[in-house]
């Protein structure tokens, strides 16, 4: 990988593109595809750009339903044509006594995350409700079935499911634009949600903000391009687009926002 790319990213994304890098190699000496794990946002944006830039490789996503946020990627050479199993991804539903007890998103991922699966094994968790159904990839299937059996103090049971009974998610991003003075981290909570820089960056440091999926507890953190940001007890913001500047020099955004 020519490390000019480096410049066009942060730092900490560096391990990143190395290992694109490495994927992009592989299929290239072997002309053979190769699968990634499910990708945030934000990585299926570098793994996009570099391919284009580097390489003559095709690439497709897919998450297990049309909308899905986390996607893994098939990277393949030109011959080759990739079909919806072969991106090996097996949809689950949580089986719970449904009118004793409820269930959320953030104890669902919380029990998974303990049991000792990587983040990357597991795509979506999605709700209409009451349902909850998780994507998984089927290398960790029978593991995750086999050590997942309570949610907190609710015994549970993970049972495979057809795509055909996926259900319909309740929550739904809807697209907002706005304007902005930064992209930083603070400024960006402040604007969306309309409370004070000082709320917004005290939501920050108390390690109550996770930029994709990660705690960030700095308040000047940067934000670019199709990170998602989620907010305890506000919901989640993302960077959709960036559309340039007002007269006034104010950053155009273009954002899905889920508000709790």
């Amino acid at each position: 990988m020519n490390t000019n790319v480096y410049q066009h990213f942060r730092p900490e994304e560096r391990p990143f593109i190395d290992e694109v890098g490495d994927w992009l190699e592989q299929v290239e000496s072997q002309y053979a595809p190769y699968l990634t794990s499910f990708l945030d946002p934000r990585q299926t944006y570098i793994l996009e750009t570099l391919i284009k830039e580097n390489s003559e490789l095709k690439y497709s996503f897919y998450g297990g339903y049309e909308t899905a946020e986390r996607l893994r990627a098939m990277i393949y050479p030109e011959y080759y044509e990739p079909t919806i199993d072969d991106f090996e991804i097996m949809m689950v539903e949580v089986k719970y006594p449904v009118k004793f007890t409820q269930l959320s998103h953030g104890k669902i991922l919380g029990t998974l995350m303990s049991s000792g699966i990587k983040r990357d094994y597991f795509g979506d968790i999605i709700s209409d409700g009451e349902r909850w159904q998780v994507f998984l990839s089927k290398e960790t299937a029978n593991y995750v079935e086999t050590q997942v059996t309570k949610i907190g103090k609710v015994t549970v049971h993970l049972e495979e499911r057809p795509y055909t009974d996926i259900i319909l998610p309740k929550d739904s991003w809807t697209e907002e634009t706005d304007t902005t003075s930064s992209l930083r981290l603070d400024t960006i909570i402040s604007t969306v949600y309309n409370i004070s820089r000082q709320r917004s960056k005290q939501l920050v440091e108390s390690g109550k903000v996770k930029v994709n999926w990660t705690v960030n507890e700095r308040p000047d953190y940067v934000l670019d391009l199709l990170d998602v940001i989620s907010v305890r007890g506000f919901g989640r913001i993302q960077i959709q687009g960036l559309e340039g500047k007002t007269k006034k020099e104010k950053i155009r955004l273009r954002l899905g926002v889920l508000r709790k």
